[in-house]
């Protein structure tokens, strides 16, 4: 695994996770939703942005030498 591949995984999990606020939003769009509750939904966002890289380093930890021995 390169640092490339690594950080586009990373990325990809942020973006995966902080789009699950929108399941928040169709689920109770009274309390979340960009006019009166968005720092609600931004948090909700946040926190899963935030286990979606922790299940990614979980399953690709940083990308280091290869240390299989021959």
């Amino acid at each position: 695994m390169n640092w490339k591949r690594w950080i586009k995984g990373i990325v990809s999990a942020l973006i995966g996770g902080a789009a699950n606020g929108v399941t928040v939003m169709i689920v109770a769009p009274e309390s979340f939703n960009f006019a009166d509750g968005f720092g609600k939904l931004g948090a909700v966002m946040f926190a899963s942005a935030v286990v979606s890289v922790a299940m990614y380093l979980k399953q690709s930890p940083l990308p280091g030498e290869d240390k299989t021995v021959a």
